[in-house]
């Protein structure tokens, strides 16, 4: 049974919910609308949400003294507006979360631990049509659902923060970095009008985070492969988050170059050091991982390594197992890892990159 909203809440919520649906006609109704809605807002819940619906009614107010509120403008404002009710619905939640921590910051606090707006991570999300994927195609009634997992939650993020794997940034509009971030980025990506990161793939159907960072979040992976021909060979690793199979790799730390990461993730994982190996880097690409959202996403650099001879593997950090299988091909891999966990879908086009490379050279 759904539970009610917390008194201290239904307010806010009331106020997000008609700025969603809300659909301008014209522009000094749509100020008038967005001040009228400071009456309902609840300071204690979220303190931003009239700084924000100021900055939107100046924005509607100057839209009329230039004469650039025709029907095409009404229909990106009201975009727009359900765009920032869901953030602001994001920002009131986080909220409180904080107040969960301090049984003093509301009457009845005990009532809010009943509310929960997440979803488990894995859920699929939303079904986004192909035609609505893009982010420069309007979708007003777009709800993407929020798989954000209690250890990146403001109550949990200290925890994670501290063991070194996730930034210390409860919402995109926490990070002060962007332009660095655009700059750095493998694969370009936008950021919203109020400063939330786009993924470059269009919507996922899911927002929040499940990742250590807000944007990009840059990820090195190494294929290595022994020998040739029929007794070639792949080197894989069993992920311990998902239980399938797949190549060993992981996050460039803060300061760590892409090949830095190749040699570390492999070492960890495998047991095996090539770092005075120099590999052939294969691509540089947007991966489709389990954990991506909105707002977060993984891009990785792809790498190829070659061995005459298979070393011995073993397995390490965040794998469960390591070995070698064959790879004639890649339905044969696929069709032997199925019933022990299959091969990871996001890094299947990454081992056809490499199997694209070899047959390139021994043509």
């Amino acid at each position: 049974m759904t539970q009610a909203p917390h008194p201290a809440v239904a307010p806010t919520l009331a106020a997000l919910a008609q700025l969603a649906a809300y659909q301008p006609t014209d522009a000094a109704d749509l100020a008038d609308v967005l001040r009228s809605l400071h009456a309902y807002a609840a300071p204690n819940v979220i303190d931003a949400l009239s700084d924000v619906l100021d900055h939107l009614a100046d924005h509607a107010t100057r839209a009329v003294a230039h004469g650039q509120f025709d029907g095409e403008h009404a229909g990106q404002v009201a975009e727009h507006l359900a765009r920032m009710s869901s953030h602001l619905s994001a920002g009131a939640w986080d909220h409180l979360d904080r107040a969960r921590a301090d049984t003093g910051h509301y009457h009845g606090s005990e009532q809010l631990r009943t509310i929960d707006r997440y979803v488990p991570v894995d859920h699929p999300g939303v079904d986004v049509p192909a035609a609505l994927r893009p982010w420069a195609t309007a979708w007003l009634d777009y709800h993407p659902v929020d798989i954000t997992p209690p250890e990146l939650r403001p109550e949990g993020l200290p925890a994670s923060v501290a063991e070194g794997w996730a930034q210390p940034y409860p919402s995109p509009l926490d990070v002060p970095d962007w332009p660095a971030r655009w700059a750095a980025a493998l694969i370009p990506f936008e950021v919203d009008e109020w400063g939330w990161p786009l993924n470059p793939t269009g919507r996922s159907g899911r927002s929040g985070r499940n990742l250590g960072a807000w944007g990009e979040n840059q990820a090195a992976d190494p294929i290595v492969i022994a020998s040739h021909g029929a007794d070639r060979r792949v080197l894989l690793i069993r992920r311990s988050d998902i239980g399938a199979w797949a190549i060993p790799g992981g996050m460039v730390d803060p300061g760590e170059s892409a090949p830095a990461t190749l040699a570390r993730e492999l070492r960890e994982e495998t047991g095996i050091d090539l770092a005075d190996l120099e590999p052939v880097i294969l691509t540089r690409t947007y991966v489709k991982d389990w954990r991506a959202t909105d707002h977060a996403w993984v891009c990785s650099t792809v790498a190829l390594y070659q061995l005459p001879d298979a070393p011995a593997a073993r397995a390490g950090d965040d794998a469960d197992d390591a070995a070698w299988w064959p790879l004639p091909d890649l339905d044969t891999l696929s069709a032997a890892l199925a019933p022990l966990g299959g091969l990871y879908p996001a890094h299947r086009p990454l081992l056809a990159a490499a199997l694209d490379h070899l047959a390139g050279h021994a043509a």
